[in-house]
């Protein structure tokens, strides 16, 4: 494997495409679990052809997030609008929470899932790294977390994050949460909440939980008085046709998505037994992905790799890996034979 390839597997999860060229003598199928996704996907419908041959129609993407809000909450005075991604909705934030040419300071508890910070520094602000969230006299314009957090599941309980937030906005300044693993903690939303203030965003992604990433929806959510700019650069079809379609049936299947929550925690247990078995110590997560740390720095994607199973590594922390989950019995005894190999 050259080195850009080996680089390249630790920026992004889920790039089989590179780990299929760095390590073409691997077995076939690969097994992703470098990503936080659902393996077991939302079950789509046979979908008419009309959906593909017309733009979606207000009323359907009124709908769309009316299921949103449905399944997510809503406060009273608040918006919600579909983004094509949430990751869209990363890249925009910056643009719509300060003034063109303002020069801005924004917090970012880290360590967290790096588009945010590429994001605002690419929009001209400069980016600190905050261990815990920062005082309302910190010289700061706007913060940023996730929660649940990405890689280490961290999570700020919703009546503590909802009281940091009205005093942040209180004080003029801007906050963006990105809840795309909220479906997992639903009880810390802020859009279970009470009102969201004016410069408070919530983020939400469809592709996670859903297993859906291929959709590209995800929602944004802020108060009401401060949807038009978002409006105004998504433009009138930020999702297309069938993902209104698809994604409003899901986000409305309540049977599905309490089975899901239920199986997606017995297989993280699962995860955890099975890892424990080639030294890897659990050390956070959620019930899509865990955290894990290994007894010494040999280099696990690697080794992962030449058995046709890409995971995540952090070329920051040589010995953090994050394992999603496998989606089928073949994976777990892939995963479960390749553990075995390492510890022997």
């Amino acid at each position: 494997m050259t080195a850009d390839a080996a680089t390249a597997l630790r920026i992004h999860g889920g790039r089989i495409d590179v780990a299929e060229k760095g390590y073409p003598d691997a077995p076939r199928p690969w097994i992703d679990l470098s990503t936080g996704i659902n393996p077991i996907a939302y079950p789509i419908p046979p979908l008419p052809p009309s959906w593909f041959a017309r733009l979606p129609l207000t009323s359907e993407i009124d709908d769309l997030c009316a299921a949103a809000a449905g399944a997510y909450g809503l406060p009273d005075g608040a918006a919600m609008l579909p983004v094509p991604g949430s990751e869209i909705a990363i890249r925009l934030a910056p643009r719509v929470l300060v003034a063109p040419g303002a020069i801005a300071c924004v917090g970012i508890l880290a360590p967290t899932y790096g588009s945010h910070a590429a994001a605002w520094r690419a929009a001209g602000a400069e980016v600190q790294e905050l261990s815990a969230l920062p005082d309302l006299q910190a010289p700061l314009d706007a913060v940023v977390l996730v929660n649940p957090n990405n890689p280490d599941g961290r999570l700020i309980a919703q009546d503590a994050l909802a009281a940091f937030a009205e005093r942040w906005s209180a004080a003029g300044k801007r906050l963006v949460v990105d809840e795309a693993f909220g479906d997992l903690a639903p009880e810390a939303s802020l859009l279970r909440g009470g009102p969201l203030r004016r410069g408070v965003v919530v983020l939400r992604s469809l592709g996670k939980f859903f297993g859906l990433a291929g959709l590209r929806l995800g929602f944004v959510a802020m108060n009401a008085d401060e949807a038009q700019r978002w409006r105004d650069l998504l433009g009138d079809w930020a999702a297309s046709g069938p993902a209104c379609a698809i994604a409003t049936m899901a986000l409305r299947d309540r049977d599905w998505i309490e089975a899901a929550r239920s199986r997606l925690a017995e297989d993280r247990r699962r995860l955890d037994a099975t890892l424990a078995a080639a030294e890897l110590r659990p050390c956070g997560g959620t019930d899509l992905f865990g955290l894990y740390e290994s007894a010494d720095e040999s280099d696990l994607v690697d080794r992962f790799a030449r058995a046709g199973i890409l995971i995540r590594g952090f070329a920051h922390s040589p010995r953090l890996y994050r394992f999603g989950l496998p989606g089928d019995d073949a994976g777990w005894q892939r995963l479960a034979q390749t553990c075995a190999r390492l510890e022997n």
